[in-house]
């Protein structure tokens, strides 16, 4: 306990002696960390809405023309036996005509000449809860129109498709820009520490004349790199959060409420890039003694 009282004192000296390179360092890490939330963030928000979107999924049911009102019992309890289904709907050609009236209240100009009804029968079928994933949606709708006088089904699948693709994309380019901004944090880091290990060489070779072991050389400096990466970790984020409430006062909340819920980075992944930042102090620390020994 004494030992790592003394250690961390030592950091915190050297820390306050080196403000210019230290600040530097730590500004820098907060800058990529800055970024690397920033960009989670919206990978945060834009997975919510999709999974939003998947759990109101409402696979359509076309019938084909000419269907009996006598079939449809028939092809509804096919629908229902499955699985996947929690709910199905059946809405006839004359209801769907009826309610397309009543949203287009000021188009009705657009129904006086029609001289007939251009609508299918259809049934709406919602998804139980479990089910409700895009793996799932895409065997559901195969094994319907599979069913006699089904004359196809729609759930937005290429849209839906196209949406996963990107965030899919979105996804992975966020793992590759937290490598790159972890390895230019690394790299600021070692290259702060081994300007400092050159300006107190003289020091460490009287304290290993005077047997001071590797450890307690090395020790000061990797608390240092930590307090550099817990500082720099906790100030982008709280740049960003800052930004954040900034930005949603701004908003109207029913705008965002109308759309889906924004929200701010989980404990969680704050507390990982924390981490994350911490680790890229470690590690530039550890690759700048490596190579201050070597040379």
């Amino acid at each position: 306990m004494e030992f790592a009282l003394y250690y961390t004192k030592r950091a915190v000296k050297d820390f306050l002696t080196n403000r210019f390179l230290n600040a530097v360092t730590t500004i820098t890490i907060a800058l990529s960390m800055l970024i690397v939330s920033t960009f989670a963030i919206f990978i945060v928000n834009i997975n919510d809405i999709m999974d939003s979107w998947k759990r109101g999924v409402r696979v359509m049911v076309y019938l084909k023309e000419g269907v009996h009102e006598i079939q449809i019992p028939e092809i509804k309890r096919k629908i229902i036996q499955m699985p996947e289904v929690g709910e199905v709907k059946y809405i006839s050609r004359q209801e769907a005509l009826e309610n397309m009236k009543k949203e287009m209240k000021r188009q009705a100009s657009l129904f006086e000449n029609l001289k007939y009804n251009p609508l299918p029968n259809i049934f709406v079928v919602r998804m139980i809860p479990s089910a409700q994933t895009w793996t799932k949606v895409e065997p559901l709708a195969a094994d319907i129109e599979k069913i006699p006088n089904v004359a196809g089904v729609e759930y937005g699948q290429r849209w839906l498709g196209k949406m996963t693709g990107i965030v899919s994309i979105f996804n992975v380019s966020g793992i590759v820009m937290c490598c790159v901004f972890f390895m230019a944090s690394v790299f600021i880091v070692a290259n702060t520490i081994r300007l400092l290990f050159y300006s107190r060489r003289e020091e460490f070779e009287i304290m290993r004349l005077v047997g001071a072991t590797d450890s307690f050389i090395k020790t000061p400096f990797y608390i240092q790199s930590a307090i550099q990466g817990l500082i720099g970790g906790g100030l982008g984020i709280l740049i960003l959060f800052i930004s954040f409430m900034l930005l949603m006062s701004s908003v109207e909340n029913e705008m965002v409420s109308g759309f889906v819920q924004v929200r701010f980075l989980p404990v969680s992944i704050s507390a990982a890039i924390v981490f994350l930042s911490v680790s890229a102090g470690l590690v530039g620390c550890y690759l700048s003694f490596k190579q201050f020994l070597n040379s």
